[in-house]
């Protein structure tokens, strides 16, 4: 392939459309607000055009300054802030603002603090969105103070954030956000020079069993053309294909604007940057050198130090998309693993095929899916070999079996409880480990198949089990206070005369992580 002359020279710089990703806690609206922006605000025409997700979508509304004058807005559709998180630990500064979204009726959540953390961290400008402020059991004034604690003041207290109250199941206050968010961008002056080489982000990429390696491309700078070559972090390739979020073929795509192309030799994951590269060979090189500095594997057989008192719980992970591996690997990484490490062998986009299995079965793994499915020959393969395969098409959900599955190495919590005494009369037989003894009940009630410490001169001296149990020489379940019985026990130490039998049960209690 000729190699490509990029002019960088005359600096051209010229406005562009915000960039913004929505966060906020699960079930708070993130995904409603999304959905609702999107069928109302993309014409109903080309949002028919709409047949896959790729990560990004482009909505264009008028000014709040002009009617006439058309704005775009690009949002960034996330499976979660897991994903973002996993785009921010590449340094990977994807959105221009960010709207965090807040239900009225449930307040500030443990996802709600650890979306702040981030948007404070990249020190973005912020939108807070109240939502389903429609509720009856809605409570603003609660929420805000609630988001005041967290660091997050907003205008109605005083403060410099903006708030709108919004209803996602109505659409109340959707146009005055999308309004604030052309305000805010507005204030940041945002512009690019389009005659920089075009670089930007990778924010969704997926295996195709077809077209192969798909990837959603965010252009930050430059302008993007058919035929570029482009080299990723850990890929390269030539552009064959762009199309944008309609599934529209372009030519070209503008800063702020996701593409979705194909041309990558491989899957790249989700957060790196990548730019267009003068020639395919100098594109090759660059991954080269990188893969060579830093040898970045997409199979993350990971070397641990594991202590003997640890357990490794192997794990094999799939997912249609790089986005939700991104999300569900960060996720599963942050379960603590004092005592099970979740080991994660092996998280690819596609398919579980046959190689799949025979890692699984080697390394006595499980494997998980997310919205993906087993090939017929490595189901069939995996029934064979024993080898556990789950799926969910939610992302929480998966996390949550994969932890459960985890927990089941714990050893569970024993609760001990004492039930009776029993003092040791006589000693009738002796007969390795087992003994028949003569005693009488002090307190409590003793029973068959319980438990028992033995105490001499209030010295504990070890632990044995009660085989069978007569009164009256009679066979029985239990002897209550007072009463003499006829006992068979078990223990590594044998007892003696006048020692004394604390009974006791155990109960096990299965420990999660």
């Amino acid at each position: 392939m000729e190699a490509k002359t990029i002019n960088s020279s005359k600096k051209e710089e010229q406005p562009r459309p915000p960039v913004v990703v929505i966060l906020g806690h699960v079930d708070h609206g993130k995904t409603s607000i999304l959905d609702y922006i999107r069928k109302t605000k993309v014409a109903e025409k080309e949002s028919g055009g709409i047949t896959q997700h790729i990560g990004a979508y482009q909505i264009e509304i008028p000014s709040p300054n002009s009617q006439q004058d058309k704005k775009k807005i690009t949002f960034i559709d996330t499976p979660g802030h897991e994903a973002f998180s996993a785009m921010r630990s590449r340094g990977a500064k994807v959105a221009d603002i960010a709207v965090l979204v807040v239900a009225a009726d449930d307040g500030v959540k443990p996802q709600t603090k650890e979306a702040i953390k981030h948007i404070l961290h990249l020190n973005l400008p912020l939108i807070v969105a109240l939502n389903k402020i429609d509720k009856p059991t809605a409570l603003p004034d609660k929420v805000k103070k609630e988001l005041a604690e967290n660091g997050i003041l907003v205008e109605p207290l005083g403060g410099q954030v903006p708030l709108v109250l919004t209803s996602a199941k109505t659409g109340l206050g959707i146009d005055e956000l999308l309004e604030m968010i052309l305000l805010v961008a507005e204030m940041e002056n945002l512009s690019n020079d389009i005659n920089k080489p075009a670089s930007g982000v990778i924010i969704e990429s997926r295996l195709d069993p077809k077209k192969g390696a798909v990837a959603t491309l965010l252009v930050k700078e430059g302008v993007l053309k058919i035929k570029d070559c482009l080299a990723a972090e850990s890929t390269f390739g030539v552009i064959k294909s762009m199309e944008n979020f309609l599934g529209q073929q372009i030519e070209e795509a503008f800063p702020a604007t996701p593409v979705l192309i194909i041309g990558f030799n491989e899957v790249p994951p989700v957060g790196e940057e990548w730019q267009v590269m003068p020639s395919l060979e100098e594109a090759r090189q660059k991954v080269m050198a990188k893969a060579a500095l830093e040898k970045p594997k997409r199979e993350m057989a990971e070397i641990l130090d594991i202590n003997p008192e640890q357990k490794v719980f192997n794990i094999i992970l799939k997912a249609d998309v790089s986005g939700s591996l991104e999300a569900i690997y960060e996720t599963l990484k942050s379960i603590p693993q004092d005592e099970v490490i979740i080991r994660i062998l092996k998280a690819e986009v596609g398919e579980i095929n046959e190689n799949d299995i025979k890692l699984a079965e080697a390394a006595k793994a499980r494997i998980y899916g997310f919205r993906t499915k087993a090939q017929n020959l490595a189901e069939k393969l995996a029934e064979r070999k024993n080898i556990k395969i789950k799926t969910s098409p939610i992302i929480y959900e998966l996390v949550q079996i994969v932890r459960h599955d985890a927990s089941l190495l714990l050893n569970p919590q024993i609760n001990r409880q004492k039930i009776g005494k029993v003092k040791i009369l006589a000693i009738f037989k002796t007969e390795g480990k087992k003994q028949i003894i003569g005693g009488r009940v002090l307190s409590g009630q003793i029973i068959r198949q319980g438990l028992f410490e033995i105490i001499r001169q209030e010295e504990k001296l070890g632990e044995g089990k009660i085989l069978q149990l007569q009164q009256n020489k009679q066979p029985v379940i239990s002897v209550g206070k007072d009463k003499e019985c006829g006992l068979q026990i078990e223990s590594e130490v044998l007892v003696d005369k006048n020692d004394i039998l604390e009974i006791f049960q155990e109960e096990k209690i299965k420990r999660n992580l």
